[in-house]
């Protein structure tokens, strides 16, 4: 099933999508209330309310390499950090190159929404915890980055995680092919299977320290291929068996 997050009369609304038509429903999930919309001149917003991001860095091999950090040990743990629901921006959104960063990069990723209130989930039942999968762009203030104590500016500012277009609740995450492209030239082309710890592993090692809330989204790391952007940009991150994420840089 496809769910997506519209405005619908001044509000936000989430729907089930079929063909080309919205079906909205009584919050995520929900059942159909029987309005609809017409996808095609729908506006779509990201489609999770979280409490949290919760985001996994370094979590590609390849990735390590071309950050120039040592690879001679793989990390033992997942490394997480943090951004806010002001992150969030939705489908088709533009972001404006922020003027106190000289280095903004993208970074595309698989994306998962959690549907249900979890603590210390066991690997066998991790996966029934997601409501569904997306797109996700993971921008960085890449200078900012290097030189803060916590990535707070640098990864965790307003529209810093265009989410969407929509959930994929039928899907699995083991091998999905993650493609980024700007202005059309590829960039990043990696497979979830290359993941240094599966989504498996990401979600019960996070649920061991945090509750994650229905809406919460977690960000899985990012393949090789990262690099600068420039004002004027289009990015787009596909994932396999989902779509495509646009997002405009201003």
């Amino acid at each position: 099933m496809r769910l997506v997050r519209v405005e619908h009369q001044g509000a936000p609304h989430w729907g089930q999508v079929e063909g080309d038509t919205i079906y909205l429903t009584r919050g995520m999930g929900g059942e159909r209330t029987g309005e609809t919309r017409p996808l095609p001149e729908a506006r779509l917003l990201a489609p999770a309310e979280p409490t949290k991001i919760v985001c996994v860095g370094r979590n590609y091999l390849d990735h390590i390499r071309e950050l120039g950090n040592d690879t001679g040990d793989l990390p033992g743990e997942p490394g997480l950090f943090l951004k806010g629901p002001n992150a969030l921006a939705e489908p088709g959104a533009t972001v404006r190159y922020p003027d106190w960063t000289q280095n903004f990069h993208f970074e595309g990723e698989l994306a998962l929404v959690i549907g249900q209130r979890v603590r210390d989930l066991r690997p066998e039942g991790a996966l029934s915890a997601v409501l569904g999968y997306t797109c996700g762009l993971d921008l960085t203030a890449r200078d900012l980055q290097k030189t803060d104590l916590q990535w707070f500016r640098a990864k965790a500012a307003d529209h810093f995680c265009p989410l969407g277009p929509w959930l994929e609740t039928d899907l699995g995450p083991t091998d999905l092919r993650v493609i980024t492209r700007v202005n059309g030239e590829t960039r990043q082309d990696g497979r979830t299977s290359h993941m240094i710890f599966d989504v498996v592993q990401i979600l019960t090692y996070v649920t061991r320290y945090v509750t994650l809330e229905p809406g919460d989204v977690v960000l899985t790391g990012t393949p090789e291929g990262v690099g600068p952007l420039r004002r004027g940009d289009t990015v787009e991150v596909e994932v396999e068996g989902i779509g495509v994420l646009t997002t405009h840089i201003g």
